[in-house]
C-alpha cells in the first residue's frame, strides 16, 4: 500500500519559514520524480516545486529564491524548505510521486502566514 504523509505546515508570520516533510512507503522512492503542489481556497492546484530522480530541480516563478526541494532516498523523504513567506503562500501543500503513469498523492498539509 503506498502512502504519501507531508508534516510541518502551520501558522507563520510573513517573512518567516516551515519546512515540510513528505515520508513515503510503498513505493521505490529513489526512483520517483517527487514534487510538492499547493491549492489555495478558490485557486486550482499548482506545481510549486519538483525534484527528478537524479536530484534536478524545478520551481515555479512565485517561488523561486525562496523555496528550496530536497530529497533524502535513505529516508524516503521529500523536503520543501520555505523561507521569506508571504501571505499568497498560503494554501494546503501537497506532495505527489510520480514513476511513468503511476502517481500518488498525499492528503496536505495547511501552511497559513499572517500578514
Amino acid at each position: 500500500q503506498v502512502q504519501l504523509a507531508e508534516s510541518g505546515g502551520g501558522l507563520v508570520q510573513a517573512g518567516g519559514s516551515l519546512r515540510l516533510s513528505c515520508t513515503t512507503s510503498g513505493i521505490i522512492f529513489s526512483i520517483n520524480v517527487m514534487s510538492w503542489h499547493r491549492q489555495a481556497p478558490g485557486k486550482q492546484r499548482e506545481l510549486v516545486a519538483l525534484i527528478s530522480s537524479g536530484g534536478t530541480t524545478t520551481y515555479a516563478d512565485s517561488v523561486k529564491g525562496r523555496f528550496t526541494i530536497s530529497r533524502d532516498n535513505a529516508k524516503n523523504t521529500v523536503y520543501l524548505q520555505m523561507n521569506s513567506l508571504k501571505p499568497e503562500d498560503t494554501a494546503v501543500y501537497y506532495c505527489k510521486s510520480r514513476k511513468r503513469w503511476d502517481e500518488y498523492w498525499g492528503q496536505g498539509t495547511q501552511v497559513t502566514v499572517s500578514s
